[in-house]
């Protein structure tokens, strides 16, 4: 499942694309026919994101509620677009670029009162300028769950998935079974200041990167990591190979139905 900075990249690159103009909207697999013929021709006036949940706005109180989940596909095109397939759940287009959407968990039609629901159910999003990550600490510092599973919980904090989640408290040396209760004020401010450098960082390149300079493989004279998820980590899907810093293997264990990933020393239990 895309992480929070890969919905935030579509939310940019839909209003680099369309805004400010009329789009062609379709539906050739059908599922989305309907609402597509409301917005068809209309302009695309705004775009937000919020955790995994991308919203697009057009001149009307519609935005059309996008959610990638584990399988779905956002990609763009110069047009002429090539004629569509039947898994193309949404098409937006124009005269220079097209967007197709394919095997979203949600792509729908709502208003602006279903839309502020979506915000009030989802806990901060670092990349969201309006959030200072205290509702986030609130719900934290009372809980007796694992910080690990706190992370990954888009009530508790929008946007943080697997990847982030593992190498955010690698970097903060928190053990991921301490519960969140247990987590210091300063901790926890660390920890959100650093996803936001990150997952911004993610926005901009289009990949994540969590190592920091000196641990990098030309530094380190080591081989660049090579994974189809790209970009260079501390821990994530790195089991049983040597830390970067301390040279001990590298953990892996099953959490909340995910692969959680640590060093057991530089994340030692407290």
């Amino acid at each position: 499942m895309p992480e929070g900075h890969t919905i935030h990249r579509l939310a940019e690159d839909h209003r680099a694309r369309f805004a400010g103009g009329p789009v062609r909207v379709s539906s050739p697999q059908g599922k989305f026919a309907a609402s597509a013929a409301l917005l068809d021709g209309r302009t695309l006036t705004d775009t937000d994101a919020h955790g995994k949940h991308l919203f697009l706005g057009f001149d009307g109180p519609e935005w059309i509620h996008i959610h990638l989940g584990l399988f779905g596909k956002l990609g763009f095109g110069a047009t002429p677009a090539p004629p569509p397939t039947d898994t193309v759940r949404l098409r937006l287009a124009n005269a220079s670029d097209y967007a197709d959407l394919r095997g979203p968990t949600t792509c729908a039609l709502i208003g602006e009162e279903e839309k502020r629901a979506i915000h009030d159910r989802l806990g901060p999003d670092p990349l969201r300028e309006d959030e200072d990550g205290e509702r986030a600490w609130l719900r934290i510092s009372r809980s007796r769950v694992t910080v690990a599973a706190l992370l990954m919980d888009q009530k508790v904090v929008a946007g943080v998935g697997n990847v982030y989640r593992a190498e955010v408290l690698f970097r903060h040396g928190i053990d991921p079974y301490r519960p969140g209760k247990q987590l210091t004020r300063g901790e926890w401010e660390a920890v959100w200041a650093d996803l936001r450098v990150l997952m911004r960082e993610g926005v901009r390149t289009n990949r994540i990167d969590t190592v920091r300079p000196e641990h990098l493989p030309e530094a380190m004279g080591r081989p660049p990591r090579v994974d189809d998820h790209g970009g260079e980590v501390y821990v994530y899907r790195r089991a049983r190979q040597p830390c970067h810093i301390c040279g001990t293997g590298i953990r892996t264990a099953d959490l909340a139905a995910r692969n959680l990933f640590w060093c057991p020393a530089c994340q030692r239990p407290r």
